[in-house]
């Protein structure tokens, strides 16, 4: 078996899509490879098949092999809560919520678990992709590092360092680092991968004979920057969308704590939709749909949509016809009130909701993870013939009242969601539900998008398409055979 770990020079400098990229490329070849982050901190996160959870990024990555995501991939999830404050989540269970600094000290105790992950994957598959977390040269963090160089050098393995060239300065980042780092951490790096390049190669290899005379070590080779790809992000909020004449036009508020916002990736691909996400102190647009997101602290995030004036455009949106839809903390908002007696998300205490579906929800211990699959209420599909869909549940809420006898889904017999009398308002606790085409036309169908006018994209087919398109870039652009020797292929 041999580990082979992706650092970055900053967080954003593309080491999820190399992971990917090798993951897949590796996997077109037959090879048995899987992917690992030993920590992640991400609001965005999957149901694995054991039952767990991970951060999103790496059931991608999970993807990209072939694989069902496993909660030994992402041993560590760190899911923020405050500014300070995160919860933690060991091999895809719900360890307890912690501070910044309680959970440093936390840190020797976290990497008993990812040894234990990393050595149960170990014994699974020939090759293992990791990924590294921000920058291993964060010297305030270093102790009891468990992320970058910590894991590497308990799993004793190979690093490749990738640094980002659109931005500029990547060669001050790559040396940099290296002299962030201890003499051991520095004989782990084998070599560069410079990332999202744009121009003439020509101009640039002046520079990587440079950096390879100065460090000597290897550039594996350059990747270009990808126009058009859609891959799952980590916590970025992507406001690309499209703009096409009579589009159906769906807003979304980020809320500051706002989860999982990869449901709203579908809808950025499909042509007949308009998507805007609205930030702090934006006005806010009209809209033919209105979606309130996920979120990891509801009671904070409806304060928040309080503050920011949405009740009122709600109000507004809903006398000129328009429709509401939430999905799972976004559901819970639209109900009376929110409960949350021992302080799950925050603080002890209850908030008042905005008042659209009578129904209450109570925050409980014994988080709901699992994947669902059931059809559209008739209400929402507006067919007689059933319309499937399926997705998945992440949540601590439940929700009891009135408002949940005329349901938005039935799931494996079960209701799900509510649908307001009027049919203006709908909530589900699904996660993904957009992601099969037929439920998300039908959806868009009930918020009013012309049928005839756009279907939408299989979401699941593109998500492979660009996964062979970043296999692709391995192939043209990086050193496989220098690869091939660092994996002992």
């Amino acid at each position: 078996m041999t580990t082979l770990m992706i650092q970055g020079t900053t967080s954003d400098a593309g080491k999820t899509t190399v992971v990917a990229a090798l993951c897949r490329w590796l996997a077109r070849q037959g090879v048995s490879v899987a992917p690992f982050k030993p920590q992640n901190m991400a609001l965005n996160s999957a149901v694995t098949v054991d039952g767990g959870e991970i951060g999103r990024s790496t059931a991608l990555q999970a993807l990209a092999c072939g694989l069902e995501p496993h909660s030994d991939m992402n041993p560590v999830l760190l899911k923020p809560q405050s500014d300070c404050g995160a919860q933690v989540i060991l091999r895809g269970q719900v360890h307890g919520n912690m501070d910044a600094l309680d959970y440093h000290a936390y840190k020797a105790e976290a990497m008993k678990a990812v040894m234990a992950a990393w050595r149960s994957l170990s014994e699974r598959y020939d090759v293992i992709i990791a990924e590294g977390a921000g920058s291993p040269a964060e010297v305030n963090l270093r102790a009891n590092d468990i992320a970058n160089m910590g894991f590497a050098e308990a799993a004793d393995c190979s690093v490749l360092l990738v640094g980002d060239i659109d931005r500029g300065g990547v060669f001050a980042q790559l040396v940099g680092t290296l002299e962030l780092i201890s003499a051991s951490e520095q004989q782990r790096i084998k070599g560069f991968i410079i990332n999202r390049f744009r121009g003439d190669i020509a101009l640039l290899e002046p520079g990587l004979d440079w950096l390879e005379t100065r460090t000597s070590k290897p550039v594996f080779g350059v990747l270009p920057y990808l126009h058009g790809l859609v891959v799952d992000s980590e916590d970025s909020v992507s406001t690309e969308g499209s703009s096409e004449a009579g589009a159906l036009n769906v807003v979304v508020p980020v809320v500051p704590r706002i989860s999982n916002h990869n449901d709203f990736d579908p809808l950025r691909l499909h042509p007949g939709v308009n998507l805007i996400f609205v930030g702090p102190d934006q006005p806010i647009p009209p809209a033919d749909l209105i979606i309130l997101p996920g979120s990891k602290s509801t009671r904070h995030d409806m304060q928040w949509l309080i503050h920011q004036g949405w009740p009122e455009a709600l109000r507004k949106h809903l006398r000129y016809g328009g429709k509401v839809l939430g999905i799972c903390g976004g559901f819970q908002m639209l109900g009376q009130w929110v409960e949350d007696p021992d302080g799950l998300e925050g603080e002890v205490g209850h908030t008042e909701g905005l008042g659209l579906l009578e129904m209450n929800t109570r925050m409980v211990p014994g988080k709901q993870l699992k994947q669902v699959s059931g059809t559209l209420a008739c209400s929402v599909a507006g067919a007689t013939t059933s319309v499937t869909m399926q997705g998945y549940e992440m949540h601590n809420g439940v929700s009891e009242g009135p408002a949940l006898a005329r349901p938005f889904a039935e799931l494996e017999g079960q209701p799900d969601g509510a649908v307001s009398h009027d049919d203006q308002i709908a909530g589900t606790y699904v996660h993904g539900l957009f992601d099969a085409p037929e439920a998300c036309d039908a959806i868009l169908a009930w918020a009013g998008l012309n049928q005839a006018a756009a279907q939408a994209v299989d979401y699941q087919s593109h998500r492979l398409q660009q996964l062979d398109r970043l296999a692709d870039q391995v192939e043209a652009c990086l050193d496989t055979d220098r690869l091939r020797s660092l994996l002992q292929l």
